[in-house]
């Protein structure tokens, strides 16, 4: 790249070293992105820490394609960083664009930080200045342009696997200190129930994001949101009380799973509707609410089926 590139860019010495940081830090952990973007994701930024920049363009350019902010995002930067040249360049910001227009909060920062970039790679000596973002369509890599997208077939039921354990670890490891104890507390406790620890801190982060003291309008309370009723049923006197709560929670978790065979969509639908409902209804209720409660967490926790348990 010549320094005349650089300097039409704004960027310079100091933001290529930022580039060269935000390529180094991880995807946000835990998404709920659909399960396979999720993935692609993760492989892609498996292959980055391996210096296999190829793969990793191809794994972010398969997400991109099914319209992941975060693939756009990951795909603009690697090229940035990695394609020190105008039609990288272009590239670059032009994925960033369609990053911050579906509303990634890192490229929209990065956008207003570096307001200044060439329109395309096709007059990098003169051509006038402009906003960055400005790039054409034609400035996006050819795996988002032309022929036909990836098949996006998910795994079959029997096959699809649980979010791995080290992006889990990340997630918790990044919360605040007092969210951090309670997450650590659902994964300390899990295993006595018989209960994946996923399974369980996928629950409780739809249900309260890990605040002890969280009531809904229908009341259901603490961590793991327990209604009072729930609560009496499985011994919690006091819901506020997160180790109570927690037990309490994990009780009716272990219960329901092993009621409805370890049927993930089934479990999180009664547990957000109740067993009874999904009895009457054979199946997840057509309650919008239960519906997109069922998908969030089938999205956090990717695997359909959990080990049954056994009755408590």
């Amino acid at each position: 790249m010549t320094a005349r590139w650089v300097a039409a860019l704004g960027l310079g010495a100091t933001a290529w070293a930022r580039a060269e940081v935000w390529t180094d830090v991880a995807p946000p952990a835990w998404t709920d992105e659909p399960p396979q973007l999720s993935r692609w994701i993760e492989e892609g930024w498996a292959a980055e820490r391996a210096s296999d920049p190829a793969t990793a363009a191809a794994r972010y350019c398969d997400a991109a394609r099914f319209g992941s902010g975060q693939a756009y995002y990951r795909l603009g930067v690697l090229s940035l960083r990695e394609r020190r040249d105008p039609a990288g360049e272009a590239e670059g910001w032009a994925l960033l664009r369609q990053a911050a227009q579906i509303g990634h909060r890192e490229a929209q920062g990065l956008l207003e930080r570096q307001p200044l970039a060439r329109e395309g790679p096709s007059s990098a000596a003169d051509a006038p200045a402009t906003r960055v973002g400005a790039g054409r369509p034609d400035d996006l890599p050819a795996c988002l342009t032309g022929g036909e997208p990836p098949r996006f077939d998910p795994p079959a039921p029997e096959q699809a696997e649980a979010v791995p354990h080290e992006v889990v670890e990340r997630f918790v490891a990044a919360l605040p200190p007092d969210k951090r104890r309670h997450a650590q507390l659902i994964q300390r406790l899990a295993p006595r129930f018989a209960v994946d620890g996923r399974l369980a801190l996928a629950i409780a982060r739809a249900e309260s994001n890990f605040e002890a003291r969280a009531v809904s309008p229908r009341n259901a309370q603490g961590l793991m949101q327990l209604i009072p009723d729930t609560a009496e049923r499985f011994g919690v006197r006091n819901p506020f009380d997160p180790e109570q709560n927690v037990r309490g929670g994990l009780s009716y978790l272990r219960w329901l799973l092993d009621r409805f065979d370890g049927d993930v969509a089934l479990v999180c639908a009664a547990y957000n509707a109740g067993e009874g409902v999904v009895d009457r209804y054979g199946g997840v209720p057509p309650y919008p609410e239960t519906r997109a409660y069922v998908q969030r967490i089938l999205h956090f926790y990717r695997a359909t089926r959990h080990p049954r348990p056994g009755p408590l």
